[in-house]
């Protein structure tokens, strides 16, 4: 009977009983399942759809297409994020290495002195016929050296998908900076443009105004008004000058935040000429758990890192039972530099190597409760990032349905404001009524066409907030197959 067998599975239980013992690990807390991400049932919108990967495309304005690509192209955060998805990367190569097997090759020179009282006493005299030259010697050795570690309970292989996992919520971490550079160039340039048009219309009103203080000066000198009226309408006048003032420093302000977002010289952001704001087109879709999941950049990033530390906890694990390396070497060495390429210079050394944990102080266990506890507050992190992102979609989606129910409500008053002005045009045309009255008919629509232009610019807010909660055009498949 073959008694090798029992005899090495009686070798290896008491390897492993002789391990330092696992204390009680807790399990993991529990994640949020996909059935709960779910939004009220009366957050909807008449559109439907998600955003494309490009979704700035869709509003058909090459300004904002160069904005945003030149944002991603030289923003020094979006940069940063690329390094460090590199630099995880490098992480996982090194991690890879170090379960593969090492050679390398080694040489030195060692002149020395045999001591006459020490074991090598006969070395430091002078007998030739004996090949003894001492008490001084040079030694020469020359060979390879190869190291093997036998990952034989998968802590190497842990660790590598841990780093694996993190270089994937690098990723992923790269994506949400993208996200949130191009949804933060789009917001700054819809801002840009409404301030254009709402500069416009103060320009409108001044007109009038102009025209109301000029004839109100011309009745003061012939005295048909009081002074009253006119320092009235310079009043105005004045209010309307101190909005334009403001809305060119808005603008100025504004423009100068896009050139820290695009990372632009003084001289390195074009001009931006005023363009009509476009309509929101962005609606939600009908189902927000995995597609929500998946699309979230911010969220995969999280997923990852949980992932990684399940990992983590594996290689904390396995780090409980023996580990066993080779090593070996095969090379020339001789006290005689002569001899140094002779048979008899070989030297071979193969050194099976266990290393054993049996009382560690705790330091294993301790290892363990931290990586356990690191990831729960992950998954905890993750679970309330799940829930913020539904919440941002359902706020997101409510403002943009009220503000369409709100311009819907407006655009009636733009119009009857506008009936106003044409039966004014058409009293002052059949002399019915003064310039002034027809002139002054135009504020009423002006002020409605503001509160219309305000509505758009939220509009366009939350239709690029809503895009950001959507996770834009973020694919978590193809972010992580490289």
């Amino acid at each position: 009977m073959n008694k090798t067998p029992v005899i090495a599975a009686a070798c290896l239980a008491a390897l492993l009983q002789g391990c330092a013992l696992m204390h009680h690990d807790t399990p993991p807390v529990a994640q949020l399942a996909p059935e709960q991400i779910q939004l009220a049932s009366d957050i909807h919108l008449a559109r439907d759809g998600w955003p494309d990967a490009q979704w700035w495309k869709r509003y058909g304005d090459p300004q904002l297409d160069m904005l945003i690509e030149r944002a991603l192209k030289d923003s020094p955060t979006f940069a940063a994020a690329q390094a460090r998805v590199t630099q995880s990367g490098s992480q996982v190569e090194l991690l890879k290495a170090g379960s593969n097997l090492q050679v390398s090759a080694l040489g030195f020179l060692n002149r020395q002195r045999a001591s006459a009282d020490g074991f090598l006493g006969p070395y430091a005299l002078n007998y030739p016929k004996l090949g003894l030259t001492g008490p001084w010697y040079t030694e020469g050795t020359i060979g390879l050296f190869a190291d093997l570690s036998i990952d034989l309970w998968g802590r190497q292989r842990s660790l590598v998908e841990a780093a694996i996992g993190a270089k994937n919520a690098r990723t992923a971490e790269a994506s949400a900076v993208e996200l949130e550079l191009s949804t933060g160039v789009a917001q700054l340039y819809f801002s840009m443009q409404a301030s254009y048009a709402l500069l416009d219309l103060l320009q409108q009103s001044r007109t009038v105004l102009a025209y109301a203080a000029e004839a109100h000066q011309g009745k003061r000198k012939t005295g048909l008004e009081a002074e009253v009226s006119l320092r009235g309408a310079r009043g105005q006048l004045l209010a309307v000058d101190r909005q334009i003032a403001s809305t060119k420093g808005q603008i100025t302000q504004t423009r100068e935040t896009l050139r820290a977002l695009l990372g632009a010289g003084a001289d390195g952001l074009p001009d931006i000429v005023a363009t009509p704001l476009p309509q929101a087109a962005t609606g939600l879709p009908h189902e927000l758990s995995y597609q929500l999941l998946a699309r979230r950049p911010d969220l995969q990033a999280m997923r990852w890192y949980v992932q990684s530390s399940f990992s983590e906890i594996d290689a904390a694990k396995a780090a409980f039972y023996p580990s066993i390396d080779i090593k070996a070497f095969f090379g020339l060495d001789t006290i005689q530099l002569s001899k140094l390429f002779r048979s008899a210079s070989q030297q071979i050394n193969l050194i099976p190597g266990l290393y054993l944990p049996i009382f560690d102080g705790g330091r294993l266990n301790a290892n363990l409760h931290g990586a356990r506890a690191a990831s729960n507050i992950l998954i905890d992190q993750y679970n309330q990032a799940v829930l913020d992102a539904v919440r941002d979609v359902a706020v997101s989606g409510n403002r943009l349905q009220t503000l369409d129910e709100e311009r819907q409500l407006q655009s009636q008053k733009v119009e009857a404001a506008r009936f106003a002005l044409d039966a004014a045009d058409a009293a002052y045309a059949q002399g019915l009524a003064s310039r002034v009255i027809a002139e002054a008919a135009r504020l009423p629509l002006i002020a409605e066409q503001t509160a219309l232009l305000l509505i758009d610019g939220a509009r366009m807010s939350q239709d690029v907030a809503l895009t950001k909660a959507l996770g834009g055009g973020f694919n978590a498949q193809d972010a992580t197959q490289q």
